[in-house]
């Protein structure tokens, strides 16, 4: 059974396993684990960061993002679906919350 996204955590890999470096509007994430750059633009290299080692979960993240760019509309299931992506390829873990 597949877990709501609100029961679980989502944090970036670990630091040393990523390259992360801006170029213009896109940044270039290199993935030391399965040898893979990304280009990655808004909002995928600030969810990176705002997520960091910690983790958050995405009303956590959300509500994070509110308060550094005053988003004007709550929309938790397109958040949920860029952490999917960036589950996908490796940049960003997530497990259940405890």
């Amino acid at each position: 059974m597949k877990e709501p996204a609100e029961h679980l955590l989502y944090r970036m890999a670990r630091p040393e396993a990523l390259r992360i470096v801006q170029l213009d509007s896109f940044a270039a994430v290199y993935h030391r684990t399965s040898g893979i750059t990304h280009l990655l633009t808004s909002p995928a290299p600030e969810l990176l960061a705002a997520l960091g080692e910690a983790g958050l979960t995405v009303s956590g993240l959300h509500a994070k993002l509110q308060g550094q760019y005053a988003l004007a509309q709550a929309d938790a299931d397109a958040l949920a679906a860029r952490l999917a992506e960036l589950v996908a390829c490796g940049l960003v873990a997530c497990e259940p919350t405890r």
